[in-house]
């Protein structure tokens, strides 16, 4: 199957209930109170990026498939520094989650969101230290539009990562916060001196391995996020 056939079947088996996420994302999920905490979404925007193939090479998925990410501005009060996927919290004049994870990939990227292809969203997460209760729209860039930062208060930078060089075993890790046990650690990507960890790392390591793209990794080799 094509990589966006292999996003639809997810998204179709997450819509049918026949699908279920890792003990992290179950965690997540049980890590706020529904009735307190704030609506959100992000966008997991997959798509083709012609001119930048993969340097690593995977039967699973083709070099030239990534993902969109930002660097959030290190000035932000919630998560500074730290890659995520675009999105924020749902405003009073959203009609839906994914209207909202589009308007602020919008906002943040400069993407035009008539390109993107929403193939479906993801099980609610829960962010317990911002108190957000996240969902995640999983999108096909049909139409790709130029990205970069729009706002340098929001975001430090705008990339897209080859999926392939995220799935290299070389490249992944497991993140411990300083002073707490490896039982806290959990799934990070290490890309082009990128570290992408935390909130994101756990979804787009679930997401992965749902889509069966993952390959075997070393979880014991161990970072320490910078804070």
């Amino acid at each position: 199957m094509s990589a966006v056939t292999d996003l639809e079947t997810l998204a179709a088996a997450v819509a049918a209930g026949t699908t279920s996420f890792n003990a992290n994302i179950n965690l997540l999920r049980r890590s706020v109170d529904p009735a307190t905490a704030r609506p959100a979404a992000v966008l997991i925007l997959f798509g083709v990026l012609d001119d930048r193939p993969a340097d690593f090479s995977a039967d699973a998925v083709p070099a030239d498939v990534d993902v969109l990410l930002i660097e959030r501005a290190a000035t932000l009060n919630d998560h500074p520094g730290q890659v995520a996927f675009p999105g924020g919290s749902v405003d009073a004049e959203d009609a839906s989650a994914v209207d909202a994870a589009l308007r602020e990939a919008r906002e943040e990227t400069g993407l035009d969101p008539a390109g993107v292809r929403v193939l479906g969203s993801l099980p609610q997460i829960g962010l317990p230290f911002s108190n957000f209760l996240v969902t995640p729209v999983l999108g096909w860039w049909d139409k790709p539009t130029p990205v970069d930062v729009v706002d340098y208060g929001e975001s430090a930078a705008v990339f897209r990562v080859p999926v392939a060089d995220l799935i290299n075993p070389e490249n992944r890790r497991t993140a411990v916060l300083p002073g707490q046990g490896r039982s806290t650690g959990t799934p990070a990507f290490l890309v082009n001196d990128v570290l992408v960890w935390g909130f994101t790392g756990i979804i787009l390591s679930s997401v992965l391995d749902e889509l069966g793209w993952a390959q075997p990794w070393d979880e014991s080799r161990e970072i320490v996020p910078a804070l």
